[in-house]
């Protein structure tokens, strides 16, 4: 009661005192009344005070009107009633002069107060969610309101609560489905409400098939030339998906990306759109850029943009970016959304390369983009977008950044100026006396130089004609110049705009190129202009410069090879000590990082900036800030030795870099060998699963006539075993005709196989005729037998295996034979058959007469054949006997040989052991005879003894 006297003790909310009895009075009525009309009355009453007497029907009403809702839930009038009451109680959503009257903050306050109240049991909540579910106009329209309101007032704490009743969000979720477009925009709004920074509830919306109801909703009302209700559904999808992995991996999956290309369809004429258009036009695009937003996981961003190139919404997006007359919001908007659709995605990037503005000649969109860039009279927040949209172009776009930076080498420059390059645009801006082109254009160049050591080799070589008749200065040379000149030159904005916009072109050109860095000490005036500059005492503004000096000074010392004997680290370095001191130079180097500027720069990749004068420091710029801060602070304390160590280090890590980038090369061609031969396994393996169709189809096709020719004889033997007609019998005679024709073919085929055996059984003989007679030549030596022996069994067993053979074929030639005389027997019953039915006709006896004559001629040459063969037979028969016999005693004859070798090599192992006895008996008895004392002679003495009575003999025989 203290706050009701606080709040009533005031000018403007007090209230009168009928008012309040009357309130008192009805509150009494609502309590006490048993019939319903009264209480219906009554609340009625308190629902027309409610906005007039907001707080004293909040404080005294609001217990009663929650026990209306509770028991008189059968009639939808009273329920109705009561909750308009609680909607004009909480809702801060006044009449204009309510509004006038009572002060902002204290309405909220009252609001906010009367919903803590409500929301105190949560059974008020569970007990709202079911009365929207009644489908009642009167109770679902109020019940939406309230529970919106209440979301507003206290949105956290309502939201946990419908978080754990059972179903709580899913009975929400109905609400889309209403027929009634007021609910069903109202329940729009209301999840609006509840998804706001709770992920959990947005998962739920989102999996209850939101995202296909509000698509749904968006076409039924036009799209972009939609009303209001376009926009509610637009800001729902943004709740839904912003900063929700999960909701946007669902929303690309579901193919819902497809779905956004109708949005961005425009026509020729652009004019005279509405605000309203502009506004869902607008957060089209945003939701959008959510879906591919940078500060997204990269693999998600990566395939929702693939999504929208293969969609075609990225083209649509191109087509309105180089459209006529599209308002400058919604262009500026719709660069930004290009940007990050392109950024880090080579596809997009190519594509976006590609693309050309509808001008005559055509130029490319980056040219034209670069145009409104560096074009002063174009507004700020497009430059700013044209310049996010370079950026993102170029962002890990080595292609890119080639295709830009050749458009200033001498090389591919036009010659007959017809068509401006996007090299030349930037130069323009570079040295332009509009401080933010100069800004804009040195950032868009560093981009194009952005982690590319190669490219800023190259840039070195670019010259520029400063006037006529002076020679060709270089564009590091230029930059430096501009930059020395300083506040010499008349501009337009900032000057120190331009130096920090060229300070860091040169920070990012420098780093990491020692090349570069011996181009930009080789001129004796770069290094005292910065120690001059770092040296001096400026004010606030100056200090960002003295920063940005520093830095490029210490990436001079860091990225220096040493090959200026003027000017190697350890000279620069006690440069340094001299003029500056180490301390000092690293709290100016310590300026950059504490700008506040700096700070906001590298929140996010794209240049937002409130006014030009606060476009300082570009994002990838504050990156590379970060890194070299330390390394560089490290970098002037250390010794000679130390560097030494370092540069070592350098050298091998280069050299390991190298080697990895070789294995990296090989890698990439294997893997590009395994792709191609994956793609032909693939080609083969389609080519083999033609090939085996077709061969199934074939077979198919085979089995098929196979059958149909079966069924033709089975119709052939009804036909005539029943004798239908003359025609069947004639067609019969004609089948006959056919299979003797066959018959004879096949006897032809088995007169050649009876040759062949023939000539087979010749060469046979031949080789037995050998084999006798070098059997009669056996018995030389034993090595020869033995040897002619085995070659004569070889022969053998080669001539039983091939008299099997013929043993068999000539089995299955009789069997063939067989089967001959059977068809021809059956041929003969049918003919048989066939001639009464043939009449009186004398062709067709004569035909009968001579297919029968040919029949037994033919079954005579058979049998006569058969003979031949059988006769044949027994000679084979016999020659196999006469064969099978001789190898039968060549065995027995090896077999004695045998033994007697064996008996022979016995005899000799005998005498051998019956000489080593003797000859060891008789060195024994030598040694006896020894010890005894007789002098015995070794063999080899009496050989030469023997020896030299002859040689004497000799000698007397000659003197004689």
């Amino acid at each position: 009661m203290n706050f009701l006297r606080g709040v009533m003790g005031g000018p403007s909310a007090g209230p009168q005192p009928s008012g309040a009895e009357t309130i008192q009075k009805l509150c009494d009525r609502v309590a006490s009344s048993t019939l319903l009309d009264d209480r219906r009355d009554a609340v009625r009453a308190l629902k027309s005070l409610s906005k007039k007497y907001r707080l004293e029907v909040g404080i005294q009403a609001m217990e009663h009107l929650i026990h209306v809702l509770q028991t008189d839930r059968s009639d939808s009038e009273i329920i109705g009633y009561a909750l308009d009451t609680l909607y004009n109680v909480i809702s801060n959503d006044l009449e204009e002069e309510e509004q006038e009257e009572n002060l902002p903050k204290q309405v909220d306050d009252l609001g906010s107060q009367f919903t803590e109240i409500f929301i105190k049991q949560q059974e008020n909540v569970t007990l709202l969610l079911t009365l929207v579910e009644e489908f009642d106009f009167h109770v679902r329209w109020p019940g939406v309101k309230l529970l919106t309101s209440l979301l507003k007032q206290q949105g956290p704490q309502v939201q946990q609560i419908i978080l754990v009743s059972p179903m709580g969000v899913s009975r929400l979720m109905d609400l889309l489905a209403d027929s009634r477009e007021v609910i069903r925009n109202d329940g729009v709004l209301l999840l609006q409400q509840l998804t706001k920074s709770n992920a959990a509830i947005q998962k739920i919306v989102a999996f209850e098939n939101a995202f296909e109801r509000l698509l749904d909703i968006i076409t039924e009302e036009g799209n972009s030339d939609g009303g209001i209700v376009v926009e509610d559904c637009l800001l729902l999808l943004q709740n839904l998906l912003k900063n929700n992995n999960s909701n946007q991996n669902f929303f690309k999956e579901g193919s819902y990306i497809q779905r956004m290309k109708p949005w961005f369809e425009v026509g020729d004429d652009n004019c005279g759109w509405s605000a309203q258009k502009v506004t869902n036009l607008h957060l089209m695009l945003q939701l959008v850029r959510v879906l591919v937003s940078p500060t997204n996981p990269p693999g998600a961003t990566s395939s929702c943009q693939k999504a929208m190139f293969h969609c075609g919404l990225l083209q649509q997006l191109c087509t309105i970016l180089m459209a006529t007359g599209v308002p400058a919001d919604i262009l500026t908007e719709t660069i930004n959304t290009v940007s990050e659709v392109i950024r880090g995605c080579q596809m997009n990037q190519d594509y976006f390369a590609s693309v050309n503005a509808p001008s005559n000649p055509p130029r490319p969109a980056i040219v034209v983009l670069l145009m409104s860039m560096v074009n002063e009279r174009q507004p700020f927040v497009l430059r700013c977008a044209v310049l996010y949209c370079f950026q993102c172009f170029l962002y890990k776009n080595q292609k890119g950044q080639g295709e830009i930076v050749s458009t200033l080498l001498p090389s591919t420059i036009d010659a007959t100026g017809n068509s401006v390059s996007a090299g030349q645009l930037l130069c323009g801006g570079l040295f332009s006396t509009d401080s933010l082109s100069n800004w804009c254009a040195a950032v868009a160049l560093a981009h194009a130089l952005q982690e590319n050591a190669t490219l800023k080799e190259q840039l070195l070589r670019v010259q520029l004609a400063t006037s006529i008749g002076n020679p060709p200065v270089s564009l590091l040379q230029q930059c430096t110049n501009i930059l020395s000149q300083g506040d010499k030159i008349d501009r337009r904005g900032s000057k120190v705009q331009t130096r920090v916009g060229l300070l860091m072109l040169l920070c990012t050109w420098l780093s990491n190129c020692s090349i570069a860095v011996t181009h930009f000490l080789h001129n004796p005036a770069n290094v005292p202009f910065l120690t001059g500059q770092i040296a001096e005492n400026l004010g606030e503004e100056e200090q960002l410069v003295q920063g940005l000096c520093a830095l490029l000074l210490g990436i001079s010392i860091y990225y220096n090879d040493n090959s200026l004997e003027n000017y190697r680290k350890e000279k620069l370095k006690q440069l340094i000590e001299k003029r500056i001191g180490r301390e000092n130079f690293i709290e100016k180097l310590g300026f950059i990082s504490k700008h506040e500027l700096y700070s906001r720069a590298a929140q996010k990749p794209q240049p937002s900036f409130s006014s030009p004068d606060h476009m300082m420091f570009d994002h990838e710029f504050t990156k590379l800030v970060k890194e070299l801060e330390g390394v560089i602070s490290k970098a002037i304390y250390k010794s000679s030795e130390e560097d030494k160590k370092e540069e070592e280090v350098k050298k091998t890590l280069e050299q390991h870099d190298n080697i990895v980038t070789h294995y990296k090369k090989v890698i990439r061609e294997q893997d590009q060998e395994l792709e191609e031969l994956k793609q032909r396994i693939n080609t083969l393996t389609s080519q083999n699963e033609q090939l085996q169709a077709t061969v199934t189809q074939q077979v198919s096709q085979i089995q098929q006539h196979k059958d149909q020719y079966n069924l033709l004889k089975v119709q052939l033997g009804k036909d005539t075993q029943h004798h239908n007609s003359h025609g069947d019998t004639f067609h019969m005679n004609g089948i006959q005709t056919e299979e003797v024709s066959k018959l004879k073919e096949e006897l032809e085929e088995w007169k050649n196989k009876h040759e062949l055996l023939q000539g087979q059984l010749r060469e046979k003989d031949s080789v037995i005729e050998k084999l006798k007679s070098s059997q009669l030549e056996i018995g030389t030596t034993e090595q020869s037998s033995q040897t002619s022996k085995s070659g004569s069994l070889e022969h053998n067993n080669e001539l039983q295996k091939e008299l099997e053979m013929l043993r068999s074929q000539i089995q299955l030639q009789s069997a063939e034979i067989s089967k001959l005389q059977m068809e021809n027997q059956k041929l003969q019953v049918m003919n048989i058959t066939a001639d009464p039915l043939l009449g009186d006709s004398s062709a067709r006896a004569a035909n009968n007469s001579e297919l029968e004559g040919r029949l037994e001629q033919e079954i005579k040459e058979l049998k006569s054949e058969v003979k031949a063969l059988s006769e044949e037979k027994e000679s084979l028969k016999q020659h196999l006997d006469s064969s099978s016999s001789t190898v039968a005693i060549l065995q027995d004859e090896k077999s004695k040989l045998q033994q007697e070798v064996a008996e022979s090599k016995k005899e000799q192992d005998d005498l051998l052991v019956l000489l080593a006895d003797q000859d060891q008996k008789l060195s024994a008895l030598k040694i006896k005879l020894k010890d005894l004392g007789v002098p015995v002679e070794d063999e080899d003495d009496i050989e030469s003894g023997d020896q030299g009575d002859e040689d004497e003999d000799g000698d007397e025989e000659e003197q004689d």
